[in-house]
């Protein structure tokens, strides 16, 4: 079974920058997608971000163009750079693994209202934003 395990989070203040890291451990195989989703108290889940086994990405509309998805396959480490945060991207941010995966927009979809449908996912990780 993969296991995911995220890092980087932390306290920012508006308009700053973070940089999660999810590292996976175990055979993610092919027809993969990996993502990050986020729970706000009191706020419905959201998938933030996705990319799929060949590198094409998505982004949901509210941090299009200030979250950038990557991965880098040789260390099995996904990352989500944040940028010019606002105090609504405050959040727990979870790694996510789905598979199959039929495309980033199936992947934010199942992130954002199928949770129980993630092959895996990481036990979370603080943003604050705030002044």
């Amino acid at each position: 079974r993969v296991q995911l395990v995220e890092s980087g989070g932390g306290s920012v203040q508006p308009g700053g920058s973070l940089r999660l890291s999810c590292v996976a451990s175990g055979n993610t195989y092919s027809s993969y997608c990996m993502g990050w989703f986020r729970q706000a108290t009191g706020k419905e889940r959201e998938g933030v971000a996705a990319i799929d086994s060949d590198g094409s990405t998505r982004s949901a509309d509210s941090v299009k163009d200030r979250f950038t998805i990557s991965q880098d396959n040789a260390k099995n480490t996904l990352y989500l750079q944040m940028n010019s945060l606002k105090p609504e991207d405050t959040a727990m941010y979870y790694c996510a693994l789905i598979r199959p995966c039929m495309s980033t927009v199936h992947a934010l979809g199942v992130m954002t209202f199928y949770p129980d449908s993630l092959d895996a996912s990481g036990q979370g990780i603080l943003v604050t934003v705030s002044s």
